[in-house]
């Protein structure tokens, strides 16, 4: 439920923006639209193989049919292993990921280039851009707490909420999973770098509003191996595929 909750305040966040300065451009904006804008911003969500995200871009043309962009990125990662289970034992108890011993995420920042291939007419249509980014990534783990039963007697039990440990903690003794803030001041930071490929779909009938789709992939590597899951190995490269949706401006 949280999730849902953190991906409606991001979308309200891009949206609220967007529709103010559609109409602050509308109102006090007479710059004509059919000419050659130098810079653009945009503000993104994706959703990829193995979680969702946001981004934010800014940059400037170098030539009519290229540009140089810089990106900040923060997405979540989660396992292809991960399986949500609940203690059928309790009718209260909270879902929960058995064997997820740390929650993984990525704040990315880095420098790309998009190449537009097809350049979108004055009246409006679709503009067809390729790109590829690179840089630094930091991979961010959150150790797992979970509730765990301890039975004191027939009648009678207390709840504690601990740090997943999968040689005393099973099925039979967790009540469900943590709260969100529970391994908060016991994030790891592992350094890495990132590379991103992917085609870019612009569609609209003013050249100084941007609204597009954009699909490729990302390749995340990591010298220091991160734990998700119990008894499984460590990771240290992570590929994912993804599909987002951007918000922007251009301005000279």
């Amino acid at each position: 439920m949280q999730k849902y909750l953190i991906l409606t305040g991001i979308f309200l966040f891009f949206l609220i923006p967007g529709s103010l300065f559609a109409q602050e451009e509308s109102e006090t904006d007479t710059t004509p639209d059919n000419v050659l804008f130098e810079k653009q911003w945009t503000l993104g969500l994706l959703v990829h193989s193995n979680g969702w995200g946001a981004k934010y871009r800014s940059g400037k043309n170098i030539t009519f049919l290229r540009q140089r962009m810089w990106e900040v990125e923060y997405t979540t990662y989660k396992s292809p292993k991960e399986i949500r289970v609940i203690n059928p034992m309790y009718a209260d108890s909270r879902s929960y990921i058995y064997g997820k011993l740390n929650s993984v995420s990525f704040i990315r920042g880095g420098i790309g280039f998009q190449h537009i291939l097809n350049r979108k007419p004055y009246w409006g249509g679709i503009q067809l851009s390729f790109l590829y980014y690179g840089g630094l990534s930091v991979g961010i783990t959150k150790p797992t707490y979970l509730y765990i039963i301890y039975v004191q007697s027939l009648y009678d039990y207390e709840i504690r909420e601990e740090k997943y440990n999968p040689e005393i903690h099973f099925v039979e003794n967790i009540y469900g999973r943590g709260s969100f803030l529970a391994g908060i001041t016991q994030l790891g930071f592992y350094p890495g770098v990132y590379l991103k490929s992917g085609l870019e779909f612009e569609f609209g009938t003013k050249n100084k509003r941007i609204n597009s789709l954009e699909a490729g992939a990302t390749f995340d590597f990591s010298p220091n191996a991160m734990t998700i899951m119990a008894y499984n190995p460590k990771q240290m490269y992570f590929i994912t595929l993804y599909v987002g949706f951007s918000l922007g401006k251009r301005h000279n």
